[in-house]
């Protein structure tokens, strides 16, 4: 799945241009009860799925330095 009906892909604003981001599309919630991710490098590539409350458990965790390599 490389292409999402109605998705509106957004990049983080703390993105520095450096080419190392995801871009997400959150708009269709409503609509399909998911979030989409993908890089934003390969725009045709995969495109992960998450349930809303696993997309915040995932920004939860990076915001509070869980998730650090």
């Amino acid at each position: 799945m490389n292409e999402i009906d109605g998705a509106i892909w957004r990049k983080s604003t703390r993105s520095n241009n450096g080419g190392n981001c995801v871009e997400i599309a959150d708009n269709l919630i409503d609509a399909n009860g998911l979030v989409y991710v993908r890089d934003s490098k390969d725009r045709t590539g995969p495109v992960l799925s998450f349930a809303p409350a696993e997309w915040r458990a995932f920004v939860g965790g990076v915001s509070n330095g869980e998730l650090t390599g």
